[in-house]
């Protein structure tokens, strides 16, 4: 007989406050044992509450995982926690475990407007209603942890009278009601969670990974944040780069600060390793055209391209499995597309004011029609007396201050012109002799040793 495959287990810490960075951990160890295709998460919840715009973020990404969801109230799953304890398929208890106390308040603890309480009142009770179909009495529960005006009666028992939350500790919510009976709230009682899971599944009938939550978390919020003005900066320096000629310590620099943006939206749980490949392939182009290729910034263009697309990639919660048509929404993009075009104006703003600073490089002015640096060749319709100036420097000798693929720069009696040779390619720092002159600059050759 074929021996049953044993569970593969992904367990999520969901401890403290809920806030951002529980947000981030969550979504992250979802989308994670989604692509690995494990069979069940298991939240490790120690929580006494907290936001409740992230705890509905908390709601929908928890619905997205196709497999058994189990809620571990290891200690306190109060307010918020009793939330997200409600979206899970089961209900674990530890034997000290409380759950319960829902009642909606604002960020800081203090009770919401009277009216607007209602309203989030009557929404949470709905919501949870939904989402407890044919989880037992789960609904009826969580509905009188949320509402101290509501009574909570079953098989005639005041379970909870009015003008208080309800807060169940373990063995109260594994009391059983009803004809059949079963219990009010939970799926059982377990030490620990290796001991949960052997029951559920058999000694050897699981394989458990732990996600790790570390300070990062905490880092990623504030650098998240921060993302259009980092976007901006690292922009600008490859800006900076491409402009000079010569990427550089601010070309790396720029580098380093995107790379800052790729890894909080990695840790926030949006990006996966696909936009860092995206972004890899953009800045080989850059620097390819920057350090070997001339090809009038061509190569750049696309390259910065693939960095921006990478960029907006790496901001959007995409989730894996997901069909294609919910995954690129607008929905999905709209902040994303916020926050780039936050971080392309920061970038286009410091760039116009910095631009008169900035030495122009061969490349930059390779890309501007006419323009030469510090007296490059001009074309024939220029200002009189250019066209002359430019045969007398036939027959003279000079280097080639970039590489000549045919096109790029060459030095002649300490200035630099633009200009190609007709046949091959000349190296950087090879001399070459002036042999004549086009419209757009001089002709040149490989010079005889």
């Amino acid at each position: 007989m074929r021996a049953p495959v044993a569970k593969r287990v992904m367990v999520i810490p969901i401890h403290d406050e809920i806030a951002e960075p529980a947000l981030y951990i969550l979504r992250r160890g979802l989308k994670e044992a989604i692509a690995q295709h494990d069979d069940v998460v298991v939240l490790d919840l120690k929580t006494p509450g907290g936001a409740i715009d992230v705890t509905f973020q908390m709601m929908e990404a928890l619905e997205k995982f196709p497999g058994l969801t189990i809620a571990y109230v290891d200690n306190e799953a109060m307010s918020a926690g009793a939330f997200v304890s409600a979206v899970t398929s089961e209900i674990w208890f530890a034997p000290q475990g409380v759950i319960g106390a829902a009642a909606p308040v604002t960020g800081t603890g203090q009770d919401v407007d009277a009216t607007m309480k209602q309203k989030l009142v009557s929404y949470l009770k709905a919501r949870m209603r939904a989402i407890s179909e044919g989880k037992g009495y789960r609904g009826q529960v969580i509905s009188a942890m949320i509402d101290a005006d509501a009574e909570l009666k079953i098989d005639g028992q005041e379970l909870k009278p009015k003008g208080e939350l309800l807060s169940l500790t373990a063995t109260e919510a594994m009391k059983p009601y009803g004809h059949p009976a079963q219990p009010l709230l939970g799926a059982g009682i377990a030490p620990d969670l290796d001991a949960l899971l052997t029951r559920k599944f058999g000694p050897a009938g699981f394989t458990r990974v732990n996600l790790t939550a570390t300070w990062s978390e905490e880092l990623a919020v504030v650098l998240n944040r921060a993302a259009p003005v980092l976007m901006g900066l690292g922009l600008l320096g490859l800006f900076a780069a491409f402009k000079l000629g010569n990427f550089g310590l601010i070309g790396f620099g720029g580098v380093g600060l995107l790379v800052i943006v790729f890894l909080s939206h990695y840790v926030a749980g949006f990006s996966g390793h696909e936009p860092i490949i995206l972004f890899a392939l953009g800045l080989l182009l850059l620097a390819l055209e920057i350090v070997f290729f001339h090809t009038a910034g061509f190569l750049g263009i696309v390259g910065v391209a693939l960095i921006l697309g990478s960029l907006l990639w790496s901001m959007a919660d995409l989730w894996p499995n997901e069909p294609i048509t919910v995954a690129w929404s607008a929905d999905a993009f709209a902040r994303p597309l916020l926050n780039l075009g936050l971080g392309v104006v920061i970038a286009a703003a410091l760039g116009a004011a910095l631009l008169r600073f900035l030495p122009s490089g061969w490349l930059w002015d390779r890309m501007v029609i006419g323009a030469a640096i510090g007296g490059s060749a001009q074309s024939a319709s220029e200002a009189p007396g250019s066209g002359a100036r430019l045969d007398a420097l036939i027959g003279l000798r000079g280097v080639a201050a970039t590489a000549l693929r045919p096109g790029g720069q060459v030095e002649v009696a300490g200035r630099r012109y633009e200009a190609a040779v007709a046949l091959g390619h000349v190296e950087a720092g090879a001399a070459v002799v002036v042999r004549g002159r086009s419209d757009f600059g001089l002709v040149v050759e490989r010079a005889e040793a």
